[in-house]
């Protein structure tokens, strides 16, 4: 495997999803590009995709829209927001894939109440979502199931090693092993 080289140009590449509340604002963002260097220039970007979209009617299937040079697919769900923006020479099929199985995710992740204080309850889920869907860009995995069920084990048992376990669990798995040795 010497010769293996990675090549972006083959791979498709996601700039970055956004989880945007019903007036626009960050519920879960995950950016993969520098096409927006600092954080206001993030979050004009996303006051600007919301004002551009909120007019239309995303709620039954995903849209696509062109915007500043990308390509962004997005979709509404009750009073949450979703959208996965790639560049202009991106393959919408991959993008909307992408977008639908984000959503598919935090579906059943929420047990299907999909809105913004379930999403809010279950930040960390959502944010794992992002990272289980791409990877610096490179879309990783788009089915729904599959995602949700990297997610969920995640929140695996005690008896898990610790190197399969998130930071908070370690801490948990630390503590509950801390104080049975105390109560001996």
């Amino acid at each position: 495997m010497a010769g293996f080289l990675l090549n972006y140009d083959s791979c498709p590449v996601v700039k970055n999803i956004l989880l945007l509340d019903s007036e626009g604002k960050r519920v879960a963002v995950k950016y993969y590009s520098d096409d927006w260097p600092t954080n206001n220039a993030k979050v004009a970007f996303e006051k600007s995709i919301f004002t551009k979209t909120q007019k239309t009617n995303a709620r039954t299937e995903a849209e696509i829209t062109m915007f500043e040079n990308n390509i962004i697919v997005y979709k509404f769900v009750q009073d949450l927001h979703f959208f996965v923006t790639g560049g202009d020479d991106e393959n919408e099929l991959v993008l909307a894939t992408v977008l639908q199985g984000f959503y598919d995710a935090v579906t059943l992740l929420l047990r299907n109440n999909v809105d913004q204080r379930e999403a809010l309850e279950n930040l960390d889920l959502i944010l794992l979502c992002l990272d289980e869907i791409v990877d610096g860009g490179m879309v990783l995995e788009t089915d729904g199931n599959t995602i949700a069920g990297k997610v969920s084990s995640h929140n695996m048992d005690d008896g898990a090693p610790l190197s399969e376990q998130t930071i908070t669990q370690a801490l948990a798995t630390a503590r509950e092993h801390l104080t049975r040795s105390l109560l001996r």
